[in-house]
């Protein structure tokens, strides 16, 4: 990011040459988006499908309480960039050269859309929307399939899922060359000034996230009875993984160890935080709704507020794929706004900060992962029954450890 500024600050006419290398980085992680969200999701619904028709009642309250959390945290994002508006006096420059769609999006229109004639066209195009209802349609049959064809099937999506996971490093190891060259065009384009709206799009968010913190998740906390002290205790240590690593996934095992020895009984850590971390990602839902108008504003697209909560609609759907690995929701990102006809530049725009916001957002994914499984507990009546003594030692094994 430093490097692209010098350049783009020093050699703006060499600084827009670099043009082709954010443009590679872009054309990876388009080809990406239909095989992440298929396999992630087909794992997501199709491998918790026995599992949720055991625990029943935890299942039912647990996806409610997940889907009024995150639509708490769009409105929450949609709020503080309606309210900011980072992206105004951002200039895409030639690169943003886009108009709004010539057909407007409507309710009726998004439906049809939503079901593809062809997956493979979709695929092709990158639609998002059509390939998530394909994919959750795919996975509902596989769970009413006999354990044998299910069990090869759910396979190779696991398989596929863990591929596109070393995809996404892969393709990651090449961010920094894309990032920069990013950064480099935007400046040589519009000067130094452009990364003054970058920077208040970092702060956006991490206001915006301390006041979902204040606003959603300390309410829910009081009125479930949790104990405050207790539980930030607790999740200290997995939010600091979180936020130092970017990456939930690095934070999970801790994080159910520090919920069970608070007293969270083992079945409700075992099954919430894992489908949490497909459905209840607070943090990377808040982000999402902030880039993504950010972007429209960055574009001089003015969008609607029918516009803006169909894209948060959007989001809600495509957000329940994101993988819990390092700059995953950029894919989410990526297909949204092409989905809406916003330019894909501005995706290369954010990600000159995203480090900065990949952080604070992986953070609160952890925390509210880890308040949903005392909620539950609380819900079922089942909280602190018997608190686990935690090993201060993370290399002593644990009942944690053994349900990861």
């Amino acid at each position: 990011m430093v490097v692209g500024i010098v350049i783009g600050t020093f050699a703006p006419n060499f600084a827009v040459g670099l043009a082709p290398l954010s443009s590679v980085f872009l054309r990876m992680i388009k080809s990406m988006i239909a095989p992440l969200l298929f396999a992630t999701l087909v794992v997501g619904i199709a491998g918790h499908g026995d599992d949720l028709r055991k625990v029943g009642r935890l299942a039912f309250r647990s996806i409610v309480y997940f889907e009024v959390v995150t639509t708490l945290a769009l409105a929450v994002g949609l709020f503080a960039v309606n309210l900011i508006r980072p992206g105004d006096g951002v200039q895409f420059g030639a690169l943003g050269a886009v108009t709004p769609t010539t057909t407007p999006i409507t309710i009726g229109g998004m439906v049809e859309h939503t079901v593809p004639a062809s997956v493979i066209d979709a695929a092709a195009k990158n639609e998002v929307l059509p390939v998530v209802f394909w994919s959750i349609l795919f996975a509902v049959a596989l769970v009413r399939t006999p354990a044998g064809p299910k069990r090869s099937m759910l396979a190779f999506c696991e398989s596929l899922s863990e591929v596109m996971f070393k995809f996404v490093g892969i393709v990651m190891l090449f961010a920094p060359i894309g990032i920069g060259a990013a950064i480099a065009v935007t400046v040589g384009q519009s000067g130094i000034t452009v990364l003054k709206s970058l920077f208040v799009l970092v702060i956006t968010l991490y206001g915006s996230l301390v006041a979902f913190v204040l606003f959603v998740l300390l309410p829910t906390a009081l009125l479930f009875r949790v104990p405050i002290r207790r539980f930030f205790a607790a999740v200290k240590e997995p939010w600091l993984i979180a936020f130092s690593t970017a990456s939930s996934e690095a934070a999970l095992p801790r994080a159910m160890q520090a919920m069970e020895g608070i007293g969270v009984p083992r079945r409700i850590v075992a099954f919430v935080m894992p489908t949490g971390y497909s459905f209840n990602l607070d943090g990377t839902t808040l982000y999402l709704a902030l880039a993504s108008v950010f972007i429209a504003q960055a574009a001089h697209i003015e969008m609607t507020l029918s516009q803006q909560l169909l894209m948060m609609l959007t989001l809600m759907l495509t957000s329940k794929g994101v993988a819990a690995v390092p700059r995953a929701s950029i894919v989410i990102l990526s297909g949204t706004v092409t989905q809406f006809g916003l330019p894909l530049e501005g995706v290369a725009m954010i990600l000159g900060v995203d480090a900065l916001m990949d952080m604070a957002r992986t953070s609160i994914n952890v925390v509210g992962n880890c308040l949903a499984t005392v909620v539950m507990a609380r819900w079922e009546g089942e909280f602190g029954a018997q608190p686990i003594a935690v090993a201060a030692d993370a290399s002593t094994p644990s009942p944690a450890d053994e349900v990861t």
